[in-house]
């Protein structure tokens, strides 16, 4: 009689093949991630200064519908919310909430500003005046 042995297939991955898939996919992350998060600084930059770009048109309405812009005390909530004039006609913003910059900071706002009419400024990743990169500072007046 002869016997017939059973062959199993072996259907994983030696550890060896594990290890260097590993290795592979770790050097990739290594070259892309930087890249990346780098451009992730730049859309926040972008998203900063397109919410301050928006707090200005939202400002001109008021001014049109008032006659003049709030005042510092006032502040940006007055976008959303009557401060007391007679001809506010707002929201002027679809939402009806002072957003906060892409850092969960607060913008800070000024009238009449130093630059203009009134200053909008968010100051980045650090929260402090000044900086560099995703640092620095997002003015209504640059």
């Amino acid at each position: 009689m002869r016997r017939t042995r059973m062959f199993q297939s072996s259907a994983g991955f030696t550890l060896i093949e594990l290890l260097v898939v590993m290795v592979i996919i770790g050097m990739l992350a290594a070259l892309v991630g930087p890249r990346v998060f780098k451009n992730v600084g730049k859309g926040k930059r972008s998203a900063a200064k397109a919410q301050v770009e928006l707090f200005g048109q939202a400002l001109d309405s008021m001014r049109l519908d008032t006659g003049r812009y709030p005042t510092s005390s006032e502040g940006l909530e007055s976008l959303v919310t009557n401060p007391g004039m007679d001809s506010w006609d707002g929201p002027y913003l679809k939402k009806n909430t002072i957003p906060k910059d892409p850092w969960q900071h607060e913008y800070s706002y000024n009238s009449p500003g130093t630059h203009g009419d009134y200053d909008i400024s968010s100051l980045g990743l650090d929260g402090a005046p000044g900086g560099e990169d995703e640092n620095a500072d997002v003015n209504s007046w640059e």
